[in-house]
C-alpha cells in the first residue's frame, strides 16, 4: 500500500485530485472581487451635509475736503474756476472704485466769512473715469475745474474756503 494514501486515509479524508488548485483559484477570485468591490466603494462614495458662508457688508467710504498736509493747486476767483480736491478713505478690506461724484447740497463758505452769502459758487464735475482705491487706504482725487465762482459773488467771499457737499458712487 502506498504510504501517502495511508496517510490520507489515516486522517479520515479521501484523496481528491485538484483540491489544492481549486482552493487556490477560489481564494484568488475572492481576493480579486474583494479588491474590486473596495475600489468601487472608494471611488463611488457619496456623502450628505451642508455648508455656509457669510456675505460681508461694505463699509462706508468717506470723503473729506482738505486735511492738514493737503494743498490746493488752484484758487477760486470771481468769473473763474478751480480744482476741487477730495480725500477719499476706503476702510474696507478690499479695493473699491469711484465711478462718479455728484453735488449733494448747498455750497457754504467757512465760518470766518459770514458775509459770503450767497457764495455764487457752483459745482460741476467733469465726466470721470473710474478711480481705484486700494483696501484700507486713502487717496486724493482732484476734479479739474469742477468749482466755478460767479462774478456776482460778494466781496466778503475773498479768502474764503468753500465746503462743497458731494456724493460718491463707489463699487467693489
Amino acid at each position: 500500500m502506498d504510504i501517502s494514501r495511508m496517510h490520507r486515509i489515516h486522517q479520515g479524508r479521501p484523496a481528491r485530485p485538484g483540491r489544492l488548485a481549486r482552493t487556490a483559484a477560489a481564494t484568488t477570485a475572492l481576493c480579486l472581487l474583494g479588491g474590486v468591490g473596495s475600489a468601487y466603494a472608494y471611488w463611488t462614495a457619496a456623502g450628505l451635509g451642508s455648508g455656509s458662508a457669510i456675505n460681508g457688508t461694505m463699509q462706508t467710504v468717506t470723503v473729506d475736503a482738505l486735511v492738514p498736509g493737503d494743498t490746493l493747486q488752484t484758487s477760486l476767483v470771481p468769473g473763474g474756476s478751480a480744482d476741487v480736491v477730495l480725500r477719499i478713505t476706503n476702510p474696507n478690506p478690499h479695493g473699491v472704485a469711484v465711478h462718479s461724484v455728484t453735488a449733494n447740497g448747498p455750497i457754504a463758505a467757512d465760518a470766518a466769512h459770514p458775509g459770503c452769502t450767497p457764495t455764487g459758487v457752483t459745482f460741476t464735475p467733469a465726466q470721470m473715469t473710474s478711480t481705484a482705491i486700494a483696501a484700507n487706504t486713502s487717496v486724493l482725487l482732484t476734479l479739474p475745474g469742477a468749482a466755478s465762482m460767479s462774478t456776482a459773488s460778494p466781496s466778503a467771499c475773498q479768502g474764503a474756503q468753500f465746503t462743497i457737499p458731494v456724493t460718491l458712487e463707489v463699487r467693489k
